[in-house]
């Protein structure tokens, strides 16, 4: 305020100087100095308001823009003011702009952004005139994007094994079941590393996330994934929510060419290789009424294998059989023991949205399991056979991976990959399955 009243004064002076020039005007015009003086104390009286908003003006112009306080009417007193604070150049400018108040968005455009919020799910195709959701037309853009770069990766990688091997190398089958390692065992400190597993490991669907307290290393391979009873009673379930899933070669109508077929061969290697007591569902969830529907197939199966468990409370492990989806020009196959076999890739439901948080009514106690599991099993196919498994797809729903600790939901190949491949994929897996189950 100190300041404020010396720029004030000198204002004052100033004024005073340019009056005494305007009484001399006055007696050069003949006019009284009375009448002259009372017309400057008259200015003076009627200038000191404006004297005290030009000087706030010049020095907070700040304050002076958001009040925004119209301007007098051009009286003589203004004009002096104006003048005097004309040798501040703040002033001048300040002077110069015009205030204006902010106003809210036009009527067409607001309803242009309460119309752009009610379809931010559901878009209309310009083409078609068909809506869509497009949450979901996103989530298929980036999983068809990570697709494409998990074949990539796993394209480069089996050049790179084919370039690396020799005629008369050690047949895999072999090294395997002597405990050859042919490929990569991860250090645990390479594993803490949460970004490193993150990213060599997982594909995060967009829609949800994981963070490193459920993504912990140390403790999902720490979790004990054995078996705890012996064969004696059932141990392992497998299933198919989406039974009607074939391949390219697929015959219509039978059965042992679809995922049915590859999950029979799958109980039978468990059973007889490894000595597994496994029961096999082939009941269907997603044909009803004569069409493929698979709307309800989760809940169908979910309440088919609530009772199998109830029947058969000995069943540790429940594997939910699937083939992947993708587009037709993708090929998911490597070469194992000289023979064409479908990749496999792992699932994971976290219950988790990233819009909303946990799903609540998506409730499962067992998500650290189910995790340990994957994860464990992830690390075998690295150990054992390189190149054989995508990395584990962590999606924001449960899937029935709820219904017991050791739950597993498997995409084995997909569309476009033949029987053949399918078939001959069941064996590592069945061999990578008892590396994390077997008792020691």
């Amino acid at each position: 305020m100190n300041r404020l009243q010396k720029i004030i004064n000198g204002i004052v002076w100033l004024v005073i100087g340019i009056l005494g020039l305007y009484i001399l005007g006055y007696g050069i015009k003949g006019q009284s100095f009375s009448k002259a003086a009372y017309a400057c104390m008259k200015v003076l009286t009627n200038a000191e308001g404006d004297l005290q908003n030009a000087a706030a003006k010049c020095l907070y112009p700040g304050l002076a823009f958001v009040a925004g306080e119209p301007r007098s009417s051009a009286s003589f007193d203004e004009f002096l003011i104006r003048k005097a604070m004309g040798i501040f150049p703040l002033f001048s400018f300040m002077d110069g702009q015009e205030l204006y108040e902010t106003e809210t968005e036009s009527a067409v455009t607001y309803e242009i952004l309460i119309q752009g919020g009610a379809h931010d799910e559901n878009e209309i195709d310009i083409q078609t005139g068909e809506a869509f959701d497009i949450a979901e037309k996103v989530e298929e853009e980036n999983l068809r994007a990570a697709q494409e770069e998990q074949e990539a990766l796993e394209q480069e990688r089996r050049e790179q094994e084919a370039e690396g091997q020799a005629e008369g190398q050690t047949d895999t089958a072999l090294a395997v079941q002597s405990g050859e390692v042919l490929g990569t065992e991860y250090t645990m400190e390479q594993l803490s590393d949460f970004d490193f597993l993150k990213n060599n490991f997982y594909i995060v669907e967009s829609n949800t996330d994981i963070s490193s307290d459920l993504l912990n290393a140390e403790t999902l391979l720490g979790m004990d994934m054995t078996m705890q009873q012996d064969n004696s009673a059932p141990q392992i379930l497998i299933y198919h929510t989406h039974s009607q899933e074939g391949f390219v070669d697929s015959v219509p109508g039978d059965n042992s060419t679809t995922i049915v077929g590859v999950g029979e061969y799958l109980a039978e290697i468990l059973r007889e290789t490894y000595g597994y007591n496994v029961i096999h569902n082939t009941n269907v969830y997603d044909f009803i009424d004569g069409e493929l529907d698979r709307n309800q197939a989760y809940t169908l199966a979910e309440a088919d294998v609530q009772q199998i468990l109830a029947e058969n409370p000995s069943i540790e492990v429940i594997i939910d059989l699937h083939r992947d989806g993708v587009q037709e020009d993708t090929h998911l196959v490597t070469e194992i023991n000289g023979k064409p076999t479908a990749q496999f890739m792992f699932f994971n439901g976290l219950s988790f949205s990233k819009r909303n948080g946990p799903i609540d009514y998506l409730q499962n106690p067992y998500i650290g399991e189910n995790l340990a599991l994957s994860l464990q099993l992830k690390l075998a196919c690295e150990k054992y056979y390189p190149g054989l498994s995508r990395k584990v797809y962590l999606k924001s729903l449960r899937y029935n991976l709820h219904l017991r600790p050791k739950s597993l939901l498997v995409e084995a190949g997909a569309q476009t990959n033949t029987v053949e491949e399918m078939l001959n994929a069941m064996e590592p897996l069945a061999y990578i399955l008892n590396q994390v189950l077997k008792n020691p």
